[in-house]
Parts: C-alpha cells; sequence; structure tokens
C-alpha cells in the first residue's frame, strides 16, 4: 500500500482510542495485512512465489511436448529479442522441485522456448539474465494439462510433437481411455482421434518429408484409407524410402511434393490404351473422337519421323 493510503488510514484511526499516538502506523499496516489475510482465505488472492534462477539449475520435464533439441537462435529469435527489449523475462515458467540429490533443482513443465533464449542469452555475452520461474506442486497428468493449455494454440509446436505427447499420455494418464482423456483436455473425441492416428504414422513415412514440423494431422488422415491395403502399404512405404534417400542427398522435396508422391504411389498406373496403329517401330497414332495424335519419342532421329509420317500419309490417302 502506498504512503498516502497510509496517512488516508492514519486520519481515520487517530481518533480511535485516547492512548494511540497520533502518528502511529501500525493500523495501516494492521489493515493492510487483514485485508490480504482476508483475500487469501477468501480465494480473491492467491500468493505466487517467482525466483530468478540459473537456467542450468533446471532440466526439461522428461513428459515434455516439446522437442528442446529441435529449438536454436533463428527459431527463438523473437522471442530473444523481445528479452532484451525488455530487459528481463517478463512471463515465467512453470516448474517442480525434483528431489535433492538429482542432477538439477527444477525440472520445466512449461518454458521450454524462455529457458533455451536466457541461456542463448548468458552463453553469448550476457550473463546477468536470469530464469524467472514459478515453482508449484503438480501431478504428472496435471503437468501434462497445464503444459497441453498453454500449447495447444502454438504454431511453433509441430501436430507430430503434440500428437506423441498425446499418445504417451492416453496410455500413461488416462489408461488407454481416449474418451477420458478427451473429457480431462476438453475437447471432441474426434479431434483426439486424428491426433493419435497422427502418432502412429509409420516411421518411415515421417523419415519422408524434409522435418517432423512439416509432418501435418491432415498428411495423415490423407493417406489413411490408402495404407488400408497391403499392397498400397507396401507402395507408398517403398515410395517413402525413396524420398527419405533424396531428403538425406539434400534435395530437399518440399512437403506439398511429398505427400502428392506418397498419394500416387498407392495408386496403380492406368494401363494405356492400345495404340490404333503404328508406323515404324516407334510411331504410334491413337484417335481420340475427331482428332488423331502421333506419339513418338522426343529423341527420335528425324530421318526415322519422316519416314514413319510420309507411311501414316500414304495410308490415311489410301483410306480415302
Amino acid at each position: 500500500m502506498s504512503k498516502r493510503h497510509d496517512a488516508v488510514f492514519d486520519d481515520v484511526l487517530k481518533g480511535i482510542g485516547a492512548a494511540a499516538p497520533a502518528r502511529d502506523r501500525s493500523g495501516a499496516r494492521f489493515l493492510k495485512r487483514s485485508t490480504t489475510m482476508a483475500e487469501q482465505a477468501s480465494g480473491q488472492r492467491q500468493e505466487k512465489v517467482l525466483r530468478l534462477v540459473d537456467p542450468a539449475s533446471c532440466v526439461m520435464w522428461a513428459g515434455h511436448n516439446r522437442a528442446y533439441e529441435a529449438l536454436s537462435y533463428e527459431n527463438c529469435k523473437e522471442l530473444i529479442d523481445g528479452i532484451l527489449s525488455q530487459g528481463q523475462q517478463e512471463f515465467p515458467a512453470i516448474v517442480r522441485r525434483l528431489p535433492a540429490g538429482q542432477v538439477a533443482d527444477y525440472e520445466v513443465i512449461c518454458g521450454a522456448r524462455r529457458h533455451f533464449a536466457i541461456s542463448w542469452l548468458r552463453a553469448n555475452n550476457y550473463p546477468k539474465f536470469q530464469y524467472l520461474i514459478e515453482e508449484r506442486e503438480l501431478t504428472d497428468e496435471e503437468a501434462f494439462r497445464l503444459a497441453d493449455i498453454e500449447n495447444r494454440d502454438r504454431e511453433d509446436i509441430s501436430d507430430l510433437e503434440r500428437a506423441r505427447d498425446y499418445a504417451r499420455a492416453v496410455a500413461e494418464y488416462y489408461g488407454g481411455k481416449q474418451s477420458l482423456m478427451a473429457e480431462r483436455l476438453q475437447v471432441s473425441q474426434g479431434w483426439l482421434s486424428r491426433y493419435l492416428q497422427l502418432a502412429r504414422l509409420d516411421p518411415r513415412i515421417v523419415s519422408a518429408f524434409p522435418s517432423v514440423r512439416d509432418v501435418k494431422e491432415l498428411h495423415a488422415r490423407q493417406l489413411k484409407p490408402l495404407l488400408a491395403d497391403a499392397p498400397g502399404r507396401e507402395a507408398i512405404l517403398a515410395e517413402a524410402d525413396r524420398l527419405a534417400a533424396e531428403q538425406s542427398a539434400g534435395q530437399g522435396v518440399q512437403a506439398p511434393k511429398v505427400i502428392a508422391r506418397l498419394k500416387s504411389a498407392a495408386k496403380p498406373p492406368k494401363e494405356r490404351r492400345a495404340a490404333d496403329a503404328v508406323y515404324g517401330q516407334q510411331v504410334q497414332l491413337r484417335r481420340k473422337g475427331a482428332r488423331l495424335s502421333l506419339e513418338f519419342p522426343r529423341d527420335l532421329p528425324d530421318e526415322e519421323l519422316r519416314h514413319a509420317v510420309e507411311a501414316f500419309l500414304k495410308a490415311r490417302a489410301d483410306n480415302k
């Protein structure tokens, strides 16, 4: 409470009781403490203990839904610049205290990017920055739900990271019951089912994409019917292996092309209709309604093509 507010309380209290000293400030302090205690008792006020710590004293929770190793200066640059601009970390990370004797003092439930940003700053000539944390007592299931709520709408967590986190959680916390997990997360069962389906996507197919961040929930939905039968599945996996080899060779096949090739592999090519006529060995005539097409290899020698066209013209004249 400000000095001005203290003075107001002093004016109100100074006439109550002859024994009270004229400038005794204890009345204001008493009311301030009483108000705080009343707010805490009623639930209107919650005290949070925040600490500034060395990020090296924190490790990621094993159930964290972000791939920490995928964080880099490039994908955290906006956050790093924001911390530099503000001169501090604005929002605390949520942590749990680890038992004594562990490799660290805390494990991070929410705040991996903030941890990376502060660690990067300290390692790059800004040693004054410390990691702002809020310590809480949480069960693993509560920690999972808290992390999910914080990160569900963030675009910097990939669909595949989220899907794998859900697949682990449904087994560990909800006894494999998707309906129970959907109820606890307050999402529809259909929405959750689609992410669990993505988590089951064959690793060979995942390797066909440029990175795990490029694998979308939509891709799993598109491939699901094509993977249902054995021939389609084998064709898709074989194409996925070819794509993975191309990615490893640095060819950089982008996600739209990857999914197009995987879908195409599962569909057998259309059988071409037999030619209506053949001239020479490599020139074929095909009819489509009133139109005629001569098909031949691009590298067919001019002389051979000339003979084929002359043969076509002769046959055309004979049929008139």
